[in-house]
C-alpha cells in the first residue's frame, strides 16, 4: 500500500491500485473474468483450505469479489441439478396458453366483423 504522503502527490487522472501502485486511467482496463475461473476460485473459498486473503493474492483478486462469486455459487447450485424437462414443460405452458389467446383473439374478431355486419342488415347503416 502506499504511504500517505505519496498519495497526496498522485495526479487526479490516475487510479490507485494495492496491487500496482498507480495505474493512468487512461491505461486502467477493468479486468474481466470467464465463468471457469469463477468456479474454481470459488469452489476453493468454499473448500476453506486457504483464507480469502489467501485466495485473493493467489488469483490475484479483491477478497470481497472472492466473496460474492462464494455467494453466487451456493444461491444458484440448485439450478445445476434441476431436470431439463422441467423448464421444457414450462416453455411449452407458455407456447400454448399463448396459441390459445390467439385463437382467442381470432374468434373475437370473427365475431365483431358478424355482429357489424348483423347490425348494418337489422338498421341499414355502419355500426359506428
Amino acid at each position: 500500500m502506499l504511504s500517505p504522503d505519496i498519495r497526496t502527490v498522485i495526479p487526479k487522472n490516475e487510479v490507485e491500485s494495492p496491487m500496482y501502485d498507480t495505474i493512468p486511467k487512461e491505461m486502467y482496463v477493468r479486468r474481466k473474468f470467464d465463468d471457469e475461473f469463477k468456479a474454481k476460485v470459488a469452489l476453493e473459498a468454499l473448500k476453506e483450505e486457504k483464507t480469502l486473503q489467501a485466495l485473493a493474492e493467489e488469483y490475484e483478486v479483491h477478497p470481497n469479489q472472492i466473496s460474492v462469486w462464494k455467494k453466487q455459487l451456493l444461491q444458484n447450485a440448485s439450478s445445476l441439478f434441476e431436470r431439463k424437462n422441467k423448464k421444457n414443460q414450462e416453455l411449452d405452458q407458455v407456447k400454448k396458453r399463448e396459441q390459445e389467446l390467439y385463437k382467442q383473439l381470432g374468434q373475437a374478431k370473427y365475431e365483431n366483423e358478424w355482429l357489424k355486419k348483423k347490425y348494418k342488415q337489422l338498421y341499414g347503416k355502419d355500426y359506428e
